[in-house]
């Protein structure tokens, strides 16, 4: 084994740890101001309305495939059983830390110019074939591949913009994923830590809702009867 590349595993392991550890002790240099803007009250609970309504857990972007199984989940409920599009509440989630990671999809196109999430994703943006610097998954434009799921072709409705301002879709980040990425992109490089936590707060899309934690919101969402569906 590569006694550099393991180093650097164990290093990164050891950031996302003591990013899990700010659940309860705040990470040194993060101002605590931030964390009292974050809807800590569950607030977001009250948007997922309807008599049908499933929370879309999928902290990897696969491509956008969770939010392709969200649309299917509106859609159907609407084209086969005739609910009317208010009956249908439903919620995606961005976090986790990494390559497969979905908590780039939160953030607006000056963010993914910045850290270059489309490197950091390893997807390529098809307008250009070179690594993404906008969010592709924010709103889908002509000739776009992603959201995508295997070989099936682009799906316009199922983009952040068009499931949050057409179909009422909740999307949730997780702040604790928030710091793991600042001290990540810190460590490859991309500045100091603090700086970049406050800036990726500042770029959330207006679609999300920032949360102390997914595994919170998750526990919240089962409290009140809305299914979980695991991507």
């Amino acid at each position: 084994m590569n006694d550099t590349n393991d180093n650097s595993r164990r290093l990164f392991l050891g950031k996302v740890i003591g990013a899990a550890a700010a659940a309860s002790v705040p990470a040194a240099g993060i101002s605590t101001a931030a964390a009292a803007e974050m809807d800590a009250e569950e607030k977001w609970l009250k948007g997922v309305t309807g008599k049908h309504r499933c929370f879309f857990d999928f902290p990897q972007h696969k491509r956008g495939a969770g939010l392709v199984h969200i649309l299917n989940y509106i859609s159907t409920y609407q084209n086969a059983y005739g609910a009317d599009i208010a009956d249908v509440g439903a919620v995606g989630t961005f976090y986790a830390v990494g390559p497969a990671s979905s908590i780039p999809m939160g953030f607006d196109d000056a963010m993914w110019k910045k850290y270059k999430f489309g490197e950091y994703l390893e997807l390529n943006d098809p307008q250009t074939g070179k690594p993404a610097v906008r969010n592709l998954f924010y709103k889908t434009l002509e000739g776009d591949e992603v959201p995508r799921v295997g070989p099936l072709g682009p799906f316009p409705a199922a983009s952040i913009s068009s499931l949050h301002g057409e179909m009422g879709t909740t999307f949730l980040m997780c702040n604790n994923a928030m710091m793991a990425l600042s001290m990540h992109l810190s460590g490859l490089g991309f500045g100091e830590t603090e700086a970049i936590y406050a800036e990726l707060k500042e770029h959330i899309l207006a679609e999300v809702h920032l949360v102390p934690a997914m595994v919170i919101a998750i526990e919240q969402a089962q409290g009140v009867g809305i299914a979980y569906n695991k991507q």
